[in-house]
């Protein structure tokens, strides 16, 4: 067979020069959001990560809710990280400004949608949605995950994976607001366990609850018997996370 088709083959035609050379340079800035973040942020802990929708208005209730647990967090010695933008994000920034404890803000530079809030005491920008994830895994105590969509399912669906497959360390889980949830956690019950793609006591890695002071609760709750401080062993899965 002759071999000429293969010349049509994208691996195999002329280098682009120009564009090797932008994405090698690339790099660069890469390292330096992680070595930003990992700077600024090694100090937070304990920490608190909040995530849910862009779109809530202040007069929304779930915008609300997000800020009263944000303050109670605060307020109870945990710094609050959110994505930094408007919504709940803008609600848990709020919350936390008020309190004693730091606000920190996760930017993201997008096409459209992020607008960076005022209530920032730590604010950081981030090109990559790759190396801002690790920052709000990397040096969180719990994760509080109130109504959103596909940003709020994929932070959700992180973590989770994350814990289940032991590359970092577990910490609660806290999904807020009950009626929001209970559909999907019924699907995860009645699909995923059945068909073997979950087990079921991957349901375990999450809590579902209403109240800012159930939150707040639950998370020292979870560190009874513990310090906040990762183990030797969860720092040795924190460094490869």
């Amino acid at each position: 067979m002759d071999d000429d088709h293969k010349s049509m083959h994208p691996s195999l035609r002329p280098i682009n020069d120009t564009m090797l050379n932008r994405e090698s340079w690339k790099i660069f800035q890469i390292m330096a959001e992680f070595v930003e973040g990992f700077e600024r942020l090694a100090q937070i802990k304990p920490s608190v990560s909040i995530f849910g929708s862009a779109r809530f208005e202040p007069d929304n209730s779930y915008y609300k809710l997000a800020e009263e647990i944000a303050l109670e967090l605060s307020n109870a010695g945990f710094s609050v990280v959110s994505g930094g933008g408007p919504g709940i994000m803008e609600a848990a920034n709020k919350g936390a400004y008020a309190g004693r404890s730091p606000s920190i803000g996760l930017n993201i530079v997008l096409p459209h949608e992020q607008n960076t809030n005022p209530y920032q005491d730590i604010s950081l920008n981030f090109r990559h949605f790759f190396s801002r994830k690790v920052m709000f895994v990397k040096y969180a105590s719990a994760y509080v995950v109130l109504p959103g969509g596909f940003g709020t399912l994929d932070e959700l669906a992180e973590i989770l994976t994350l814990i289940q497959t032991e590359k970092t360390r577990r910490i609660p889980i806290i999904l807020v607001s009950a009626t929001f949830w209970e559909g999907l956690i019924k699907w995860f019950r009645t699909t995923l366990v059945p068909e073997g793609t979950i087990s079921a006591a991957d349901l375990d890695l999450m809590q579902i609850m209403d109240t800012p002071k159930d939150v707040v609760d639950a998370i020292f709750s979870h560190y009874e018997n513990r310090g906040f401080e990762p183990s030797a062993e969860e720092q040795e899965m924190l460094l490869d996370l």
